[in-house]
């Protein structure tokens, strides 16, 4: 990534192949969002041994997000990020996943208004391999995400698809897991 502008990128690629951690973030070129990115990038090994994508997503342009990577990080810059950054330009792919900020709509004139500024919230979504959301959380602009909880929540979904067995609050990879009964009262409960 930061070499090539991919055209019409979709999340189809991974239907059937790969989990996805698809994040929004609002912008290139701010504060918080480059500490995510830098930790995404750090964490990347983690997610891909877990048969994971790590893809990102904001409303700047594919030209800013380019210019971004060309950045070295003591300058702000997230150069040295690998996985794809989605350019959301038209706000339909935040809007679709209910994370965009601000308002939009017409008034009686047919002119389109704006309220606020049309950007994502810091939004998670991890998508297992049918394509279908399994986990979401969305964090405020000023609130930066956990990537250890995005972690803990692939090892859970993952451990329920191979054991049939529901992880309880706070559980991590190599915890008990409970496995209920026919009664609806699990083992993990009645110990």
């Amino acid at each position: 990534m930061g070499e090539t502008i991919v055209e019409d990128f979709s999340l189809d690629q991974f239907l059937g192949k790969k989990y996805v951690i698809f994040f929004f973030y609002p912008k290139d070129f701010t504060f918080v969002c480059p500490t995510e990115l830098h930790r995404f990038q750090e964490e990347l090994g983690e997610f891909e041994s877990r048969d994971v994508a790590v893809v990102g997503c904001s409303t700047d342009s594919e030209f800013s997000h380019w210019a971004w990577l060309q950045t070295p990080k003591s300058k702000g810059g997230i150069e040295g990020v690998k996985y794809p950054l989605v350019a959301d330009v038209n706000k339909t792919i935040a809007d679709a996943y209910d994370v965009l900020a601000g308002d939009y709509g017409f008034d009686e004139d047919g002119t389109l208004v704006v309220n606020g500024e049309l950007v994502a919230y810091r939004g998670l979504f991890l998508i297992d391999k049918e394509g279908i959301v399994r986990h979401q959380v969305v964090n405020d602009m000023p609130l930066g995400r956990s990537i250890r909880e995005a972690l803990r929540v692939v090892d859970a979904l993952q451990h329920f698809e191979t054991n049939g067995e529901v992880c309880p609050m706070d559980w991590s990879r190599g915890d008990k897991a409970m496995k209920p009964d026919h009664d609806g009262v699990s083992d993990y409960l009645s110990n």
